[in-house]
């Protein structure tokens, strides 16, 4: 029961493509980042080889809830605090051309039905409220939702929804992301476990492993922190209740109905917070109590549960990504940390680096620039 849903999909096995020789560029990692780095190296004429420590879609990006979302970990409405109004609309405006790049690389594993992002209580109003009217401001597309569907109006106090935003099937989508970086001549190397950066031969290294970065560089340890995100899937519930994925109570509840009619959902980590900074798989006791209630509540009755999981994010202290170069390692790249947003920024932070590899650095990069922590 430990092995994520996703993962139970019928996969074909990697095309075999095997590069003689030296590659100009190593990806450590053969998630969404790293295998988004090698499609756009490869397009780019550059020789790639991408380790992957155990197979395709195995980590973090075979594992999440599987929501495609804009933006980044913090609020909107934050982000104009922190960064600027103009830096805020420009991530924000990233994630949202990485959605429909998403949508044309991703196929049927992307469901563009939009999110919705629920009050628990009056402070989480408040809160949405002001995301809401600072998105609203600056010309985003986003709706107030003020009577919800049942059994969502006797649970929640209303929330915003993000037209936008999508569902994925996660293992799915990162499967057919590796392909395509396959397809443009990219080498994928499955059970081949990066245990030291001296190890690889390249011109340029690109560290894209989120949260399973520990280890490989001690700064890195320090500047992105392990969490582990734990999630149940249901047994078809025979009728739909949800259409869109739905989150909560400050991003630590989450849950989607997919089309097979199974709940899947994740989070409470914040009933044992200090047991989920980890790295360390596995499911516990406590945190899957939390799912099952949180899914009894939901739905009004406790559904047969199928699948147990748990995948490992990354996390920084100020909620953006790291991407770019390793200050003070000449050809050193890193692309992680994307505090439970890596479906979309990870796609677009992959880009970005393989980009200014490419001798095209985009200006975006700057947002996520890691000497701002390193």
């Amino acid at each position: 029961m430990t092995e994520p849903y996703w993962l139970a999909e019928p996969a074909e096995p990697p095309t075999a493509l095997r590069l003689e020789g030296r590659p100009d560029v190593a990806v450590i990692g053969a998630g969404v980042t790293g295998s988004a780095c090698a499609l756009a190296l490869g397009e780019g004429g550059l020789r790639v080889r991408v380790h992957e420590a155990r197979q395709i879609a195995s980590g973090a990006s075979g594992r999440s809830g599987g929501f495609a979302l804009r933006g980044a970990a913090m609020p909107y409405d934050d982000a104009r605090k922190r960064l600027g109004a103009d830096k805020a609309a420009s991530l924000w405006l990233l994630t949202e051309r990485y959605l429909d790049r998403l949508e044309v690389l991703a196929g049927d594993a992307l469901r563009r039905c939009g999110s919705l992002r629920l009050a628990d209580g009056k402070e989480e109003r408040e809160k949405l409220w002001a995301e809401y009217a600072a998105l609203r401001e600056d010309g985003f597309a986003v709706e107030w939702v003020e009577r919800l569907e049942p059994p969502l109006d006797e649970l929640f106090r209303g929330g915003i929804r993000h037209p936008c935003d999508g569902a994925l099937q996660p293992a799915r989508w990162a499967r057919r992301l590796a392909a395509c970086a396959v397809a443009a001549g990219a080498e994928i190397v499955e059970e081949s476990r990066v245990e030291s950066l001296d190890t690889l031969d390249a011109d340029a290294v690109v560290i894209a492993t989120d949260g399973y970065t520990s280890g490989l560089l001690p700064a890195l340890d320090d500047a992105v922190r392990s969490v582990r995100g734990q999630m149940i899937a249901t047994e078809p519930l025979g009728r739909r209740v949800f259409d869109c994925p739905h989150y909560s109570r400050w991003g630590f509840d989450y849950w989607q109905q997919i089309p097979e009619g199974r709940l899947v959902l994740g989070g409470r980590r914040d009933a044992r917070l200090e047991e989920e900074y980890t790295t360390e798989e596995g499911v516990t006791e406590p945190i899957q109590q939390e799912l099952e209630a949180l899914a009894e509540r939901l739905l009004g009755e406790r559904p047969r549960v199928s699948h147990r999981w748990s995948g490992i994010f990354g996390a920084t202290e100020d909620r953006l990504p790291l991407a770019g170069p390793i200050p003070g390692r000449d050809g050193l790249w890193v692309a992680a940390g994307y505090s439970g947003h890596g479906n979309v920024l990870g796609l677009a932070c992959g880009e970005l680096v393989a980009g200014a590899i490419l001798g095209r650095p985009p200006p975006e990069l700057a947002l996520f620039d890691p000497a701002r922590v390193l």
